[in-house]
């Protein structure tokens, strides 16, 4: 056993220490985040933003014809 591939606790070393288990909890807290519904509201104002941007486009358009 070399003492690079494990650690004093016969853990897998990757050589992060404390590092890995941040890296594993906010892994797992994206994940969690990622299964969660996006909320009504939320989509609702994504589409009334996607529709503002397209009035702005078409009054561009209109200008510059």
């Amino acid at each position: 056993m070399t003492s690079n591939s494990r650690s004093r606790r016969g853990e897998a070393e990757d050589g992060l220490g404390a590092n890995s288990d941040i890296g594993a909890k906010l892994r797992a807290l994206y994940g969690a985040v990622q299964d969660e519904g996006i909320p009504e509201q939320l989509l609702d104002l994504l589409e009334k933003l996607d529709q503002a941007e397209q009035s702005a486009r078409s009054a561009s358009s209109a200008k510059s014809e």
